[in-house]
C-alpha cells in the first residue's frame, strides 16, 4: 500500500480502521519500523499480520504483528 503521513508529515504506525501495525519497505528493500522509515525513502507500507519475528533492519527493533503476539519468542 502507499505510505500515508499524518498532519505533521510523519508516517503512520498503524492503519485505520483496525489499528493493525505497519512496517515499511525502503527503496533499497529494507524492512523498517515506523521510526526508521520516517528518516528514509520508503516505497511501500505493509501490515505485519502474523510474523512475530519481523525486525527492523536499521535499528533491530521488533515490529509488532496483528495476530501473532501471544507468547512470541525472544530474538536470539
Amino acid at each position: 500500500m502507499t505510505p500515508t503521513r499524518d498532519e505533521n508529515g510523519h508516517l503512520l504506525a498503524f492503519v485505520w480502521p483496525g489499528g493493525y501495525p505497519l512496517y515499511y519497505v525502503s527503496k533499497y528493500g529494507l524492512t523498517l519500523c515506523v521510526k526508521c522509515a520516517n528518516t528514509a525513502v520508503v516505497m511501500e507500507a505493509e501490515v505485519n499480520w502474523e510474523d512475530p519475528m519481523l525486525w527492523c533492519e536499521a535499528c533491530s527493533t521488533r515490529i509488532e504483528s496483528a495476530y501473532a503476539e501471544d507468547g512470541h519468542p525472544d530474538r536470539t
